[in-house]
């Protein structure tokens, strides 16, 4: 019987070497620096995470102290009947067996940062939390929000089909021109339209958010006949080099609004934005 990728995949503890160099840095200084790196996926991640040799950092390990679980549910429900643990859930919730460890480096101590993996294939490897050192570097290039995947792609396809958003009955764009984004098989395909097809007002907010592939995003609010709908877009203005046709398109959460293409109704998807 056949099986989905994901399906198959997502609930084991899987590994695959990085083939680049990595840094890390931490008040300023460079507390890891490998060329040995490797990618790990935890079980139900939908990430990976880096993991360097022990002695490929400089700073102290210690045993991390204890820590209280997060409340409410994890990650969300993929339709498959998966939970995935997307980016949203913490460093600090671990899948596979082993040991949480804190960081004294650069005059600092960062608590639960590391994590020591029990499984034999991955002696002598520690994972690192992508947000709990300041900044990542892939050979001289900045690491944005978390480690690059490599086994997903970005593809960025020119489309003539016709996109059309609503909310509440309202006509908030419609547009047969636009760039449509095809990433992650946990993720819905995203639809990023001209400025000019938008219908109502759009005002930014402060929010960002990091993407490796993509960069930076700044997000935009909706005025739906005076009611604010907060952070319901976003946009590229200086993508990466690979997202570089996104720039300055606009792209609506697909969870939040009411969407069809070519006139066919797209149901709102399961993510961590639903």
């Amino acid at each position: 019987m056949s099986s989905r990728v994901l399906d198959t995949l997502l609930p084991l503890l899987r590994h695959e070497p990085a083939r680049r160099r990595v840094r890390a840095t931490l008040a300023g200084e460079i507390v890891v620096d490998s060329t040995e790196a490797v990618l790990v996926w935890e079980p139900q991640r939908a990430l990976p995470t880096y993991a360097v040799p022990r002695d490929h950092g400089r700073g102290e390990l210690l045993p991390a102290p204890p820590t209280t679980a997060p409340a409410g549910p994890l990650g969300f429900l993929h339709p498959n009947g998966q939970t995935v643990l997307d980016p949203s859930v913490p460093f600090s919730v671990h899948t596979a067996e082993g040991e949480p460890l804190s960081l004294r480096a650069a005059g600092e101590t960062r608590h639960g940062v590391g994590f020591r993996p029990a499984d034999p294939d991955l002696e002598g490897l520690v994972l690192l939390d992508s947000a709990g050192l300041d900044a990542w570097f892939e050979e001289d290039d900045p690491v944005l929000g978390h480690a690059r995947d490599p086994f997903s792609r970005l593809d960025i396809l020119p489309s003539s089909r016709t996109v059309r958003i609503a909310l509440d009955g309202v006509l908030v764009a419609e547009s047969a021109r636009p760039q449509l984004v095809f990433e992650s098989p946990i993720l819905p395909v995203r639809a990023y339209l001209p400025p000019e097809d938008i219908r109502v007002p759009l005002t930014p907010s402060g929010t960002r958010s990091h993407c490796p592939r993509k960069g930076e995003a700044a997000y935009w609010s909706l005025d739906l006949n005076g009611r604010i709908v907060h952070d319901l877009a976003w946009s590229y203005e200086n993508p990466r080099r690979e997202a570089a046709p996104l720039a300055g398109l606009i792209c609506f959460f697909d969870e939040r609004v009411d969407a069809s293409l070519d006139g066919e109704s797209s149901p709102r998807p399961h993510t961590p934005w639903a």
